[in-house]
């Protein structure tokens, strides 16, 4: 590898850089959905709140009710009294009014590394962190919607010592003797939560509705400035396993699609929300855009009839919980696609199915990473090892260009001529190490996804001061080693001839560092024993090839 090669390297690396800057800039302070604003002249109040679905599947999300169109948005979180339940691993807050998912912490997923006892809340009600699981049926006056309010059986839940499933179930009494029992069903070391209605046809006519799940949620600032992961919704059906429904996209248009099966999931950093109907029926996807903004999104599950007298049970599922690749396979089909390795997953599911089995045989996160760097390194030593000669043999050069460089002056024309006869009498091809580089670079990408994006290495510790390896080197003490070991490279690479380049080649081990200040622990972990590995490779070949042109 010559210096040409090594400056692609580090352009390359300052591109991928910055094009996380980038898209941090624009999920910060990019281009962001209008606001929404009240109306100032509503003609007629609308029959329902705009937040409740109102398209039948096979008809646009548009449709209006046969009433009046709903003009006001008189969707605003209203709550009443609650209703708390506890699992092994979940705590849920359930208000009576509509029966929904208002607050759920998980409690084997501390907010933070020094805050064990505290869990993380990935359903929140607070105005400015938005993010519940709202659920109803839409049968006109004869069924609850989520703004309907639910009796309790009871107000405090928890899974008893010994047993494997809990149900809540919350009372609502309609007109002409319909009775409906929603309950959730909860079940042990499971984020995976099965929600029914018991519909009781009391009447003397036949009740029909359907069952909708949805989420509404706020766009909150990425917590990162350097880190950007997906914030959103996502679509899947049988066309399109994993289709991005961003808060943007819901702004711009209402989403109103008819999918058979499919699911409808709400994306975060390291966890998901998922509403899963059943597969095999036709059911309906929208969006909408409210107020505030707050964003919904959900599916509305097919039409359900119940003879007069008769009782039937409708329901669905949701998952809350961590992107468990292993586990989400299970709950759904391409439900393990929310762990979002972008356009490498091909490469990055292999590496993490590795890092994972490293992890099983070591028990380290952290260890696990240094291993698997190992296993990279050697699976490309060839290629390695060609760009190190190549660099060896360009360094070897550095004498006998600079010559040539004092006898043609600035004739860059003639000084050209002349390095390429060089090369091709000391037989050196100076893009020879240019290819094993690009070869290797998808890797590093896909790595740094698996990093990024598995759960399962959230607040991993490693060793001595790194108590998160998803978090910041809290003494930056990797950031700085991983400078150095920039430093160390550019010392066994080949000069620049050109004393500017020299300077800004200089300037770059510092410019990294100060970025690598503030990606997580295990990513920098990676670069420092890569490039550790790669030192000591380079260092190796340059004293083999630097013996071998003494002794001629």
């Amino acid at each position: 590898m010559n210096f040409d090669n090594k400056r692609l390297i580090l352009l390359m690396a300052l591109g991928f850089v910055l094009l996380l800057i980038w898209q941090a800039w624009q999920q910060d302070y990019g281009s962001k959905p209008p606001v929404a604003t009240t109306a100032t002249a509503t003609p007629a109040a609308s029959p329902q709140p705009m937040d409740v679905p109102t398209a039948k599947p096979g008809a646009a999300a548009t449709t209006t009710p046969p009433a009046a169109a709903p003009t006001a948005d008189k969707s605003a979180l209203q709550q009443s009294d609650w209703v708390h339940v506890r699992t092994d691993v979940l705590d849920l807050a359930i208000n009576t009014v509509g029966g929904d998912l208002r607050r759920l912490n998980l409690l084997t997923y501390p907010i933070a590394a020094d805050k064990p006892d505290q869990p993380f809340p990935l359903l929140n009600d607070a105005p400015d962190k938005l993010f519940i699981a709202q659920s109803g049926l839409l049968a006109g006056d004869k069924g609850p919607d989520h703004h309907a309010v639910f009796t309790p059986e009871q107000t405090n839940y928890q899974l008893a010592p010994g047993a494997n499933e809990l149900k809540v179930r919350l009372n609502w009494s309609g007109p002409d003797g319909i009775k409906i029992i929603k309950v959730y069903t909860l079940r042990r070391a499971s984020y995976e939560i099965k929600l029914d209605y018991e519909v009781h046809n009391g009447s003397s006519q036949e009740w029909r509705g359907r069952v909708y799940g949805q989420f509404q949620r706020v766009e909150e600032a990425n917590p990162s400035y350097f880190i950007y992961t997906y914030t959103g919704g996502v679509l899947s059906s049988p066309e399109n396993k994993y289709e991005k429904i961003k808060f943007g996209d819901m702004a711009d248009k209402d989403l109103s699609r008819e999918v058979k099966g499919g699911w409808a999931a709400m994306l975060q950093h390291y966890f998901v929300g998922a509403w899963i109907p059943d597969a095999g029926g036709l059911n309906h996807y929208y969006s909408k855009a409210l107020e505030g903004p707050r964003y919904v999104f959900g599916v509305v599950m097919p039409e359900a009839v119940v003879a007069p007298g008769q009782t039937a049970t409708l329901g669905t599922r949701l998952y809350a919980g961590p992107k468990l690749q292993d586990h989400l396979q299970e709950v759904a089909p391409s439900l393990e696609l929310t762990v979002d390795y972008g356009l490498l997953t091909i490469l990055a599911q292999p590496i993490f199915w590795l890092l994972k089995y490293i992890h099983h045989v070591v028990g380290n996160w952290g260890w696990a990473i240094v291993i698997l760097t190992l296993l990279i390194k050697l699976a490309f030593y060839r290629l390695s090892a060609a760009s190190y000669r190549s660099m060896a043999n360009m360094r070897r050069m550095q004498p006998r260009i600079a010559a040539l460089k004092e006898r043609y002056g600035e004739d860059r024309q003639k000084m050209s001529q002349a390095m390429m006869e060089l090369y091709k009498t000391e037989k050196i091809n100076p893009l020879g190490g240019c290819l094993p580089v690009v070869v290797q670079i998808p890797v590093f990408i896909a790595l740094y996804w698996v990093l990024l994006e598995s759960v399962e290495l959230r607040q991993a510790d490693f060793v001595l001061w790194i108590y998160d390896l998803s978090t910041k080197d809290p003494y930056y003490v990797l950031p700085l080693l991983m400078g150095a070991t920039m430093l160390i490279q550019q010392k066994l690479s080949p000069a620049p001839p050109d004393p500017v380049q020299a300077k800004v080649m200089t300037i770059l081990p510092i410019v990294f560092t100060l970025f690598f200040a503030f990606f997580p622990a295990g990513l920098v972990l990676y670069w420092v024993v890569n490039n550790t590995l790669s030192i000591a490779q380079q260092w190796y070949i340059t004293r083999k090839i630097d013996a071998v042109a003494s002794s001629k």
